[in-house]
């Protein structure tokens, strides 16, 4: 009968990962083609309306007259529409200034409802031009991935918010790689991530001698993280173990945040130095740094003492821990507040290389976007 349990048990498993995962995959290419099919019709609506072809009014005549032929149709209202065409009208620009090679617009235009084949030269175009947007980096696969796995909605805010195409690939890669929600996406783009990104608070430029491990460095790591799954009871009296406990229970979302390439190795972890103990609060190794990173957990503001600390813990790390074909060790201070000055001051001098950067909870986000968190129930719910 016990094994009978086990069996059924095992299967039930498979079974339910089989189905999330082909609902997973039927939610990507569905909106895989949706972002298709908005992209080219952004771009037959752009050709139209910007050479005068058709007149003022002309997308509140299309938006009005969809909604009769196709009634409970959304997704094409007027204010949509016109995103479609930015949408288009973005990234077009985009290929254009790459001068790709390969790259070849459609050169017959749509003609409208005569055209028999207006769905499949819609759907073909767009794969070429997104496919062609790709090629403008490096690691074509992941950027067209990204690009993607993001629904339109997600564009439509980066694309509202943001002007610099780096800024843009740079909200839609943390949207693929962090999943984050619309709601997070605007409280970012309020906040102005990409902007804080930039890395002033750390001496990874005078302390990391590899250039390429420094310019990694310096993209893996931002001044400012939001950790919304922390929610504490009571801010002002937490200290660092309760931090340190919730992070730890949620080192899944930890990592997330931080980035995919770090790996867990323990909290409170503790080196021996002659026969004394010292202890790191959160320890990881970070692939592609090839590098330990220790990262110390502050509940209030930077202070000048927290660096010196840090700076021994690394010292240690990279005796004690680090194996010889590894990187130097990374620190991270991850505190309430930092004072930008105080932090270049402290850090300026340090051999080892040190980065502060602060930390959002749950408890210091905006009414709006706490109401669009589900609850411990729901995402329990939801799990």
């Amino acid at each position: 009968m016990g094994e009978t349990n086990i069996v059924s048990t095992q299967a039930i498993r498979l079974i339910k990962a089989a189905i999330l995962q082909s609902r997973y995959m039927a939610a990507r290419l569905a909106n895989r083609e949706q972002l298709k099919l908005y992209y080219a019709i952004g771009k037959y609506v752009s050709e139209n309306t910007r050479a005068g072809t058709w007149g003022t009014g002309s997308i509140q005549v299309i938006s009005d007259q969809l909604q009769q032929e196709l009634p409970g149709l959304r997704g094409f209202s007027v204010s949509n529409i016109r995103y479609m065409r930015l949408f288009f009208e973005a990234w077009n620009a985009f290929l254009e200034d790459a001068e790709i090679s390969n790259h070849h617009l459609a050169s017959d235009d749509l003609q409208g409802e005569n055209d028999l084949d207006f769905n499949n030269q819609l759907t073909k175009e767009s794969e070429k031009d997104l496919l062609a947007l790709s090629l403008k980096h490096h690691s074509t696969s992941d950027v067209l991935s990204n690009f993607m796995s993001i629904g339109f909605t997600h564009h439509r805010e980066i694309l509202s918010k943001t002007s610099l195409m780096g800024e843009r690939l740079f909200y839609i890669n943390h949207c693929a790689v962090s999943f984050w929600s619309v709601e997070t996406l605007k409280y970012h783009l309020r906040e102005n991530l990409f902007t804080k990104q930039n890395n002033t608070l750390n001496n990874f430029n005078l302390s990391i001698s590899k250039k390429d491990i420094r310019a990694k460095a310096l993209h893996s790591f931002k001044d400012e993280y939001l950790l919304d799954y922390i929610n504490l009871e009571d801010p002002d009296d937490s200290d660092e173990r309760v931090l340190e406990s919730i992070i730890v229970s949620n080192i899944k979302k930890f990592i997330m945040s931080f980035g995919h390439d770090f790996c867990f190795m323990g909290n409170q972890y503790r080196i021996i130095i002659n026969q004394k103990e010292v202890f790191i609060d959160l320890l990881f190794f970070h692939r592609s740094l090839n590098c330990l990173v220790a990262i110390e957990l502050k509940r209030g503001d930077f202070k000048p003492a927290y660096s010196g600390q840090l700076n021994f813990y690394l010292s240690a790390l990279d005796e004690y821990v680090k194996h010889p074909n590894e990187n130097p060790s990374i620190g991270i201070i991850l505190c309430k507040g930092a004072d930008e000055k105080f932090v270049q001051l402290s850090v300026r001098d340090v051999n080892k290389p040190i980065g502060v950067a602060t930390y959002k909870t749950a408890n210091d986000l905006p009414k709006e976007l706490k109401k669009a968190l589900p609850n411990l129930d729901e995402l329990k719910r939801l799990l």
